[in-house]
């Protein structure tokens, strides 16, 4: 057996490509916390009080763009141990994806800053409280979709908009799929903190993409030339 065919299959078994996605996963995570930190930062400042909703909000501004990143690096990443490169692979996102994800994590942001307002005003109970929740969570489900389709594919703002609101019911099971996600994220933050969430971005990454499986062979299908 040659050194070069010892080499080939160290990096192509089934060890050394789980080995591969959990190095991937080390520095996509690293790399998140690097370029999402100016806002975290400040998140952790703020106590968990209603009225720092529109501030909450305004610090987790970076956390799009490198979310984003992070779908992106994930997505392509190499099963070949001796051929990793998930740091280039996550600023290469970053620079394609930085002004179409803006163009969709801002207004998302606003939006729950003016639910979350709205919501402490009116207080727990009530229709209101409830209508305002569920309009919450269908929004969050539809920027989890945007966020993989503009990270992946080169659309406009408004087409990823909408292409992210027809596979909400297109695809039900990755929005129950989501929906999990979303729960856990929550439940996550509100036992620990957000630092835990900020934590698992790389996690949250790939468990979003294997979600949207079928939504992303869709659009490449249907969608793209």
């Amino acid at each position: 057996m040659t050194d070069t065919t010892a080499a080939i299959r160290f990096g192509e078994g089934p060890l050394a490509r789980a080995c591969a996605l959990v190095y991937t996963l080390m520095v996509v995570e690293a790399l998140f916390l690097l370029t999402a930190v100016p806002g975290l930062a400040g998140l952790v400042l703020l106590g968990r009080d209603a009225t720092n909703v529109p501030l909450a909000a305004l610090c987790l501004i970076p956390a799009g763009p490198a979310l984003s990143a992070a779908l992106y690096a994930v997505h392509h990443r190499r099963l070949d141990l001796t051929d990793l490169r998930p740091g280039a692979a996550f600023w290469r996102g970053y620079r394609l994806n930085l002004r179409g994800v803006v163009k969709l994590w801002i207004p998302w942001l606003l939006w729950m800053a003016v639910l979350g307002s709205n919501l402490a005003v009116a207080g727990a109970g009530g229709w209101w409280a409830v209508s305002s929740v569920v309009v919450a969570v269908v929004a969050t489900l539809w920027v989890a979709n945007a966020l993989v389709i503009t990270s992946l594919f080169a659309f406009r703002a408004r087409d990823v908009a909408r292409l992210a609101a027809y596979f909400l019911t297109r695809s039900p099971r990755a929005s129950l799929g989501n929906a999990c996600l979303l729960v856990l994220a929550a439940a996550v933050t509100l036992v620990a903190s957000e630092v835990a969430m900020a934590l698992l971005a790389s996690v949250l990454a790939s468990l979003l993409l294997l979600n949207s499986r079928t939504m992303i062979a869709e659009v490449r299908e249907r969608f793209t030339t």
